[in-house]
C-alpha cells in the first residue's frame, strides 16, 4: 500500500489552489473543475470542491471545518520560508521554534482555516529520521 494524497474540501477550490500554489511552488493539475492536484514528490495535495462529497456519500465531509489534520511539508530552510511567506500567510499559529523531537517547524492556518506546518529537521536525530526518506 502507498500513501496516495490528501484531500481538502473546500468551498472555494480556486482560492485554495492559488494559495497552495504559492506556498509549494507547485502548479496545480485541473482534471475538472471542482478538483486540483499538485503533485508532489512525497504525496499529492488534492482539494476539491464541496460538490464532490456528495459523491463519497451526503455529508461524510465539510469544508473549512477541520481542527484535527496538520498538513506538514518538509522545506530545506524553515526560517526562509517563513521570511517568503510573511506577506501570504494571514494567520500564524507559530513563528519558527525548534521543537522537541528536533525540527524547526512554523504553524499558519490556510484560507480555510486548515492548520499547516513546514519543518526542517535541526538536530542529528531528526537529520537522521529523514535521511533517505524525502
Amino acid at each position: 500500500m502507498n500513501f496516495a494524497s490528501v484531500r481538502i474540501i473546500t468551498d472555494d477550490v480556486n482560492r485554495l489552489v492559488e494559495f497552495y500554489e504559492k506556498i509549494t511552488g507547485v502548479s496545480a493539475g485541473r482534471p475538472a473543475p471542482v478538483f486540483a492536484e499538485l503533485v508532489m514528490p512525497s504525496c499529492t495535495l488534492a482539494i476539491g470542491h464541496s460538490q464532490t462529497v456528495q459523491l463519497f456519500g451526503a455529508g461524510s465531509a465539510v469544508a473549512a471545518n477541520n481542527r484535527t489534520v496538520i498538513i506538514e511539508f518538509h522545506v530545506h530552510d524553515v526560517d526562509a520560508e517563513y521570511e517568503r511567506l510573511k506577506p501570504l500567510v494571514d494567520e500564524w499559529v507559530k513563528e519558527p521554534t525548534t521543537m522537541p523531537w528536533g525540527n524547526r517547524a512554523l504553524l499558519f492556518r490556510d484560507p480555510d482555516g486548515n492548520l499547516v506546518n513546514l519543518f526542517t529537521p535541526v538536530t542529528e536525530e531528526a537529520i537522521q529520521r529523514f535521511s533517505g526518506r524525502l
